[in-house]
């Protein structure tokens, strides 16, 4: 019996993904053991399909620049046109779409995210981060995920989106509803829709009185009068809003359990907020929210070192294992602020590499810098054992994270 096989005994790997709660709640062990007995594992989904997990930096890299890994949903037949235009789907997403249609997608979109703008939102974020640290600092305690690190994000994101400030609860709820993909209740699905008819309502108004924020952007022409489908519309726009909250969101607690759970990195932090940026890197490689890509599909056999991958096959990248990978940082399980870090793969690889980079570090360093000048005496007001962790094979965050100050 090789490793692999003792680990499913355990009940450590379970079909069709990892979803189990102790999975969630330390995957890294998981990570190792595959990398070092199975680097490319397989499994058989009911249907009779093979499932591989790919754990190793030399494997990862070589499939996320390789065109014959798609990560375009096989369409069954269906033509482009054939969808529900009022259907909240996100298979025609950037995320979901290769060649000239992710190329166009991509542009679109990256109008609203170029490198001026991002930076010119620090002030505002700022001043988020502030606002919601008056409401809690005289407590002494908090709620870090609900009080601090869902707000933050979802804030900037609606903002930068143009979604009315009074709506975002509403928003987040139904953002959760679309991040659930292992759900299949009537109650979900009827978010869902309430969400489409949300966003379909919003995007209308924009066409008929535009503003200042990317929902306004994506609904006009480019310079060379291309346009975004009212179809391609609605999944952008949700895609955007889900991406742009829930992965930020993670990153923050995530990365202030680790740091809370080790009391040298923090003081290191406190001592020098210049390490802040750097920081931020580590945290992504060491414990980031995004534990996979979204999956891939195998267009035609391929030979990958000993193992033949077949057309039809689906290929999962596990960034989270590749952050890991010895042949790539010293004492990778070891949390060190201090490390210079040259390359990580917490944002992906290759042309799909995330378009939201860039705001997503400005968030953390601005939210870590906040947490750690304001609240200097931040402790864990919890069993690190006892915290409830949500996702699935491609995200992992916190439910909760009690801290008192």
């Amino acid at each position: 019996m090789d490793k692999t096989q003792m680990l499913e005994r355990q009940g450590a790997i379970i079909r069709p993904g990892f979803v189990n709660p102790a999975f969630l709640t330390n995957p890294f062990p998981i990570f190792e053991m595959l990398r070092s007995s199975s680097p490319l594992y397989r499994f058989d989904l009911p249907n009779g399909r093979a499932v591989w997990l790919v754990t190793k930096i030399e494997d990862a890299v070589q499939i996320l620049k390789d065109s014959r890994f798609s990560s375009a949903v096989p369409r069954m037949g269906m033509e482009q046109g054939a969808y529900d235009q009022n259907s909240l789907r996100l298979d025609r997403t950037m995320l979901f779409t290769e060649g000239l249609d992710h190329t166009r997608l991509r542009a679109l979109v990256s109008r609203g995210f170029t490198p001026h703008f991002i930076a010119g939102l620090r002030p505002s974020i700022e001043a988020i981060a502030q606002n919601l640290l008056d409401v809690v600092q005289a407590k002494g305690e908090m709620d870090l995920m609900n009080d601090f690190a869902y707000p933050l994000p979802i804030n900037v994101i609606s903002n930068m989106l143009g979604f009315p400030t009074e709506d975002q609860d509403q928003i987040r709820d139904w953002s959760n509803a679309l991040g659930d993909p292992m759900s299949t209740s009537a109650d979900r699905h009827q978010k869902i829709n309430a969400f489409a008819a949300y966003v379909q309502e919003l995007i209308k108004q924009k066409r008929r009185q535009p503003a200042n924020d990317l929902i306004s952007s994506l609904v006009e022409k480019s310079e060379n009068g291309d346009v975004l489908t009212d179809h391609e519309l609605l999944g952008m726009i949700s895609l955007l809003i889900f991406v742009g909250h829930e992965t930020t969101a993670s990153l923050i607690g995530n990365g202030m359990l680790a740091l809370l759970t080790h009391p040298d990195q923090l003081e290191k932090l406190k001592a020098d907020s210049s390490l802040i940026p750097g920081a931020i890197e580590e945290l992504l490689r060491y414990c980031g929210p995004v534990l996979a890509t979204v999956p891939r599909f195998v267009t035609e056999d391929v030979v990958i070192g000993e193992y033949t991958l077949h057309k039809g096959d689906i290929v999962n990248v596990i960034l989270a294992s590749t952050n890991r990978d010895a042949s790539q940082f010293t004492e990778p399980d070891e949390l060190n602020v201090a490390r210079q870090i040259e390359h990580h793969f917490a944002f992906g690889h290759g042309v799909h590499y995330c378009l939201g980079a860039p705001l997503a570090r400005l968030e953390s360093q601005i939210a870590f810098s906040a947490l750690l000048s304001r609240l200097p005496n931040i402790v864990l007001n919890a069993d690190p054992a006892a915290l409830t962790w949500r996702g699935n094979l491609v995200l992992r965050g916190l439910e909760s994270l009690p801290v008192k100050f």
